[in-house]
């Protein structure tokens, strides 16, 4: 169907070029049926199969209309798009294409000129071009009327430019009226304005155009929603911009027709706006289905990637290269780590055939757990040049995509990787999302830290050695689930195990088979209670005794105020290093998680059942493991402790006879038959592996298991105030 309104059709001027902007007017108005038309242009869409690769030419037009401007801006001759036109017009292959198009392009731009001279309706002239390009696909249509346009558009600014100084330029621009159009273009620079906008809406569209051609079609099909309803629309995109190039080239040869006369038009930058507009809102519906595709073939990507990850750790390699650039950085074009002991960057063949320890966390690592992690890895260096080759520790950064990259994160980032002497990725944003699947999914990483060890072959020899380092330290190494088994099986219940690399202090009390208090929670008045009795005891038993505060697992303000009470009033030994207080409780819940991790979280494992209840007394309250030299004699609650103190005048007499650990024990045992306290365990979510069920040190009975939401201010409060 043709729109418009009834033209007169006089050879050239004014009223044929005015006429031609009301029908456009007209037609953008009256449109009724814009079905009824689009199937008019469907119509005459009859592609024969060939391909046309019209991303070349579509930078070369590009590259024109951006020069083609009354004010050259500088920067664009530079960019990224002219230096890939260059690369790619120039190509053998683009060439001979280009002369196979040629007479195409002539043929359509002598169509729109021919019809701009001739008043004919804007509709009709943009079906006369769809009739000439019948054969080809949409997207080809579209770049090659662009390209046609290009010719001439270029063509007029090309003199207008250079006229001042080639004087065949100026002749060539005289003859068509530059002149007079250079010296109005005050009054003229609206509709300049105009078309430099609609002009970049066009290009904006075809480029959109060319991209859902340029979609793989291995990850995406027209079954997908978002690129069937994106095919659907895209022939009234191409439409509306051929029609928009029409509008253009009748804006420009009216000018060239008419000069200055055709300056009073105070309606054609107004149609060219309308057709921006339109434009612009056919772009955005275009862009939200581009995106969506886009996000589709990610996911389909993330997807196959994911399975070639867990494919590859199925497999047998000579070395851990494929692994580590399949998890870091595949490609050689960039040095993706930073060495932490030089700060340069380096490839990743600084790992080749070495154990691999990745440290994956977020960027909310703890100063305590950088601080232990970094004086263990030190102490390993200093052990001479067989451990230093033996291991290599690297810092895989796990950022949330959906979280936009802010200044606060990256000074956060550069600081944590500035700090580690081991290497780290060079950034976040090299790893690729189904690593992070396949990290979390496969590794359960939960924003807590843990450790993968990659043997020299790239094989995962322990899920998370994080535990293993906490108590053992390098010791452990090579840090397989192996040497973790055999570690647990030379352990026993005993002192050393509870503070071994934390304090001399009390390895030397051990050495000279002292009584030891080891006491922690965060009630001053138990504490001062507590301490004073076990003192009073001592005295009368006359037993060499020591007591040392290692706090509790939580809540840093209230410990700090029961150390200063300590301290001031000489109520015992305190840690006031709040590092080595969190240092005790992580090893000490490193032990649990090691367990669990392995599966062999043993409900009839004497020291199992000894470390469970002591993490638990650390939750309910204060608590107290006494011990003669190296052998544990009681690991108790607060409660039962306490009284047994208390009570000493009850079970004094047994002490010549057994001696002070066993009456002691005695005692306490008769208290906690009869008062036994609740058990409690908090697996927070960002564990990697909870157990599904678990036994009651106390009872052995299975415990209930509940969902709890816990905030405790005092623990948001920055490193930097206990420091």
């Amino acid at each position: 169907m043709a729109s418009g309104l009834p033209l007169r059709h006089p050879a050239q001027g004014f009223n044929a070029s005015q006429q031609l902007i009301k029908s456009d007017h007209g037609s953008m108005l009256t449109m009724s049926d814009d079905n009824v038309m689009m199937k008019q242009i469907v119509g005459t869409h009859a592609p024969d199969g060939r391909e046309v690769d019209v991303k070349p030419l579509l930078l070369l037009v590009e590259d024109i209309l951006k020069r083609a401007t009354l004010q050259i801006d500088s920067s664009l001759t530079t960019s990224q798009a002219h230096a890939e036109m260059e690369d790619k017009t120039y190509h053998v292959n683009f060439v001979s294409m280009l002369d196979a198009l040629s007479y195409t392009i002539d043929r359509i731009s002598s169509e729109i000129a021919y019809k701009a001279l001739g008043g004919t309706d804007a509709h009709a002239t943009t079906v006369s071009l769809f009739n000439m390009l019948t054969s080809y696909s949409w997207d080809a249509k579209l770049v090659l009327t662009l390209a046609a346009f290009a010719l001439n558009y270029g063509e007029f600014w090309l003199l207008a430019q250079i006229s001042s100084s080639n004087q065949l330029a100026k002749s060539m621009a005289i003859l068509r009226q530059l002149p007079s159009i250079i010296e109005q273009s005050g009054p003229l620079k609206p509709r300049f304005d105009a078309i430099n906008n609609l002009i970049k809406v066009m290009m904006d569209v075809a480029r959109c155009v060319v991209e859902f051609k340029d979609l793989p079609p291995a990850y995406i099909s027209n079954e997908v929603p978002a690129l069937s309803t994106a095919m659907a629309h895209i022939p009234t995109a191409v439409y509306w911009t051929m029609r928009s190039v029409v509008a253009c080239a009748a804006q420009i040869t009216s000018l060239t027709t008419m000069g200055h006369e055709f300056s009073i038009s105070t309606t054609d930058a107004w149609e060219l706006s309308t057709l921006a507009h339109k434009l612009s809102n056919i772009l955005d519906h275009l862009r939200k289905q581009l995106d969506t595709c886009y996000q589709y073939i990610d996911e389909k990507r993330n997807v196959e990637s994911f399975q070639m990850l867990k494919s590859l750790f199925e497999k047998i390699h000579i070395d851990n290269m494929k692994v580590l650039k399949a998890l870091i950085y595949a490609k050689d074009d960039i040095q993706p780590l930073i060495d932490g002991s030089s700060k340069k960057r380096v490839h990743l063949d600084v790992l080749r055939r070495k154990n691999v320890l990745l440290l994956i966390s977020g960027l909310d690592m703890s100063s305590d757990e950088l601080s232990i992690l970094e004086q263990i890895y030190n102490e390993s260096r200093h052990h001479g040049a067989r451990l230093d080759s033996q291991y290599e520790v690297v810092w895989v950064p796990i950022v949330d995509r959906s979280v936009q990259w802010s200044d606060p994160m990256k000074e956060k980032f550069e600081s944590m990787q500035s700090s580690m002497p081991w290497f780290t990725v060079y950034h976040p944003s090299l790893i690729e999302k189904a690593v992070m699947r396949f990290i979390k999914e496969v590794w359960h990483f939960r924003n807590k830290p843990i450790l993968v060890v990659l043997d020299p072959q790239g094989k995962v020899v322990c899920p998370n050695a994080l535990h293993m380092m906490w108590i053992w330290g390098s010791s452990a190494f090579p840090f397989t689930s192996l040497r973790e088994e055999s570690l647990w099986k030379d352990e026993t219940w005993r002192l050393e195990l509870l503070v071994d690399g934390i304090d001399p202090v009390i390895l030397n009390w051990i050495k000279e088979g002292k009584y030891i208090f080891l006491y922690g929670g965060d009630d001053d008045e138990w504490v001062r209670k507590f301490t004073n009795t076990a003192r009073a005891v001592a005295q009368a038993a006359r037993i060499p005794l020591e007591m040392v505060y290692v706090g509790k697992s939580s809540k840093r303000e209230k410990i700090q105020r029961v150390i200063a009470t300590i301290t001031v009033e000489k109520l015992s030994y305190v840690w006031q290093d709040l590092t080595m207080i969190w240092f005790f409780w992580t090893r000490l819940e490193s032990m649990l998680y090691s367990k669990i991790q392995s599966g062999k979280l043993d409900d009839h494992d004497p020291m199992m059942q000894e470390i469970k209840k002591l993490l638990s007394y650390g939750r309910e309250g204060g608590w107290a493991v006494l011990s003669n030299g190296s052998n544990v004699v009681v690991n108790g609650h607060r409660t039962t402790v306490l009284q047994t103190l208390l009570e000493y005048d009850l079970w004094k007499e047994q002490v010549p006879v057994k001696g002070f650990d066993l009456a002691f024990r005695d005692h306490q045992g008769r208290i906690h038959d009869i008062a036994r306290p609740c058990c409690r365990f908090d697996f927070p979510m960002t564990t990697g592996r909870i157990p599904e069920t678990m036994k009651c040190p106390e009872c052995n009975q299975t415990m209930e298991k509940f969902s709890t939401f816990l905030c405790c201010h005092d623990e948001v409060i920055p490193d930097e105030l206990f420091k």
